[in-house]
């Protein structure tokens, strides 16, 4: 197993690679993302409480919809949190197949894609100076894809929370490797 960075790592399995990438954080910003979904829980607390002990009737309603919103945005703070605790990106080229699973808790949904079928794999055109991207791409999230490829005329993206570095990396690596399992087919 070969390491591109502390987060990215890379196995060949015989005909085949394996490519993991981790979504843990460095502990200032795992702390900081704790203590945001401390801070939201304890206000959606307060607000449950206000709602069920000292809303008068005419603050029902706006604190009920403020607890749908509330409730909306704790699940998605979760979600963040256990990506980022547990949470990993698996690509696996083996037998013509390109195989993309997000992974948490080593349950997920692993999407197979023929390797005949992928056009113009490479990095995703992003504008890193665009508020999008900074949102997108922030620890608070699950991070923005970086590579990309056409299949069937869709596009699909994929190398979440990646840096430049590493998407480059591993954009090479991936495409030598889609080469490689393209001859052994047309020899086959």
């Amino acid at each position: 197993m070969e390491f591109i960075s502390d987060r990215v790592s890379v196995e060949r399995q015989g005909e085949g690679i394996s490519i993991v990438i981790g979504s843990r954080l460095p502990k200032r910003q795992w702390a900081l993302l704790i203590g945001w979904l401390v801070a939201w829980t304890l206000c959606g607390v307060a607000f449950l409480y206000e709602f069920l002990h000292g809303a008068g009737p005419d603050m029902r309603v706006p604190l009920f919809i403020m607890l749908a919103f509330w409730g909306y945005f704790e699940l998605r703070i979760i979600r963040v949190v256990l990506w980022r605790k547990k949470g990993f990106e698996l690509w696996r080229v083996k037998d013509g197949e390109l195989t993309i699973k997000n992974s948490l808790y080593r349950f997920g949904k692993a999407t197979r894609y023929f390797i005949a079928n992928i056009q113009r794999l490479g990095l995703l055109n992003m504008d890193e100076t665009s508020w999008k991207w900074q949102m997108s791409d922030s620890f608070w999230t699950r991070g923005a894809e970086r590579l990309g490829f056409e299949y069937h005329e869709k596009k699909v993206a994929f190398g979440r929370g990646l840096t430049e570095e590493e998407a480059r990396e591993v954009v090479q690596l991936l495409a030598a490797e889609l080469k490689r399992e393209r001859k052994a087919e047309r020899k086959s």
